[in-house]
């Protein structure tokens, strides 16, 4: 092993994140013990099943027979770590920050933090959570003082699930630390997993950096949603505009509209913000929240001009069988986390529709409660009164299901057919 390597790495959280740093530092010659609260996962893990995409359980597999990888709920399991990497998540409770997965994997290692030891948190949230909360929690739980015993550091994760051309090694990452010392630890460690680290001279950077990304996403999103929205009332097609301003080979960027944003990052990390802005200026973030309340919209959007296709038909909502094409918040991937198909699910089934859902790549255990998944072939087999495509995953047999005559609603401009609705 290189000596860089040396001593036991503890990767928090066993997600989409955290899953691929322990599987790249297995491959590089770490010794990675993987923590997470969920025991289910962890045992699904520990038999060389995945549930990441990005990992396959062949990668997986190989990482379990080489000895040097070992999935837990235990924190015991990383007494003596070297390093620790914090991956949890940071959900919004009601619309405000909920950092106790943060707290308590701080807390957990601090109580196991040796001297010498390097602790990096990943976890998106608000400037200033890695210096106020995160650091003096690992002092107070371990009585040892953070860049004299030990050092810490925050760097951003810049995963996107399913992305065939850019993943962990290859992404450039920002790095930052405590104090230079530190800075050059987290350095040591992420040069020996990427290509490229960025360094930035403190974690408030590093962590707005983050929050600026998402937010930069999350707006330009909102701004398209709202223009398809009075696109289709004007009667214009916001598609072809897209497709021709996309042509312009400077001062622009392509963005496309769709049923509302989900996944972890989108709409919550740009919330962190706002209310970090909202607590410690008294200011409102308005760009933000003017994205928040656009994009929250897109799901009833959706379910409206549904409706109406529907009324075309003369069928009322109530007792149609509508079908969702894809539950996940973005294409061939399985994560379901504040995905749109959600919201709109909910809002069919209070109009009292019958739901069925198509998306082979979500986990069973992810589906609304109430609601059957089935087949393409079922579908037409069972016949349906409209359906709308909120996720495009590869792999489906679209052309059948316009075959059918139905008429589809299409939020992602992918299907063509006399039939098909684009949003």
């Amino acid at each position: 092993m290189n000596e860089k390597n040396e001593g036991l790495l503890v990767v928090v959280g066993q997600g989409y994140v955290g899953l691929p740093i322990a599987m790249r530092a297995i491959e590089i010659g770490y010794d990675v013990v993987g923590v997470d609260v969920d025991t289910r996962r962890v045992d699904a893990l520990n038999s060389g099943t995945s549930f990441v995409e990005d990992i396959s359980d062949a990668v997986l597999q190989h990482a379990l027979a080489s000895g040097r990888y070992r999935a837990t709920t235990d924190y015991d399991d990383a007494i003596g770590y070297r390093t620790a990497v914090v991956t949890v998540p940071t959900p919004l409770r009601e619309k405000l920050p909920d950092l106790t997965y943060i707290e308590n994997a701080a807390r957990s290692l601090g109580e196991r933090l040796t001297y010498g030891a390097l602790v990096i948190l990943e976890s998106t949230t608000y400037p200033g959570t890695t210096q106020e909360l995160f650091v003096p929690i690992l002092e107070e739980s371990s009585g040892l003082r953070v860049n004299t015993d030990f050092f810490a550091g925050y760097s951003p994760e810049r995963i996107d699930p399913g992305n065939p051309k850019w993943g962990l090694v290859n992404t450039p990452k920002v790095v930052s630390g405590t104090s230079p010392g530190s800075l050059e630890r987290v350095m040591e460690f992420y040069d020996s997993i990427v290509e490229r680290t960025v360094p930035v001279s403190s974690p408030r950077e590093a962590e707005l950096t983050k929050l600026l990304e998402n937010t930069f996403r999350h707006v330009n999103i909102a701004l398209v949603n709202e223009l398809a929205v009075f696109a289709h009332d004007l009667g214009v097609n916001i598609w072809e505009a897209i497709d021709a301003a996309s042509t312009k080979p400077f001062g622009y960027m392509r963005f496309t509209p769709g049923p509302g944003v989900g996944g972890h990052c989108l709409p919550v990390d740009p919330s962190y913000l706002s209310w970090q802005v909202r607590r410690s200026l008294g200011e409102s973030f308005r760009f933000v929240e003017l994205a928040n309340d656009v994009n929250e919209h897109m799901p009833a959007y959706s379910v409206s001009r549904l409706t109406r296709i529907l009324n075309h038909q003369r069928l009322s909502v109530a007792g149609s069988n509508v079908v969702v094409l894809g539950l996940a918040y973005k294409r061939n991937s399985g994560d379901s986390r504040e995905s749109p198909a959600n919201k709109v699910i909910e809002l069919l089934r209070e109009l009292e529709a019958s739901v069925t859902v198509v998306d082979d790549f979500v986990d069973s255990s992810r589906l609304p409660q109430g609601v059957e998944r089935k087949s393409v072939t079922q579908v037409i087999h069972e016949g349906f009164d409209a359906a709308i495509l909120v996720t495009d995953h590869d792999g489906v047999d679209y052309e059948a299901l316009v075959a059918t005559g139905v008429p589809i609603l299409d939020t992602r401009n992918v299907l063509v057919g006399p039939n098909v609705v684009t949003l």
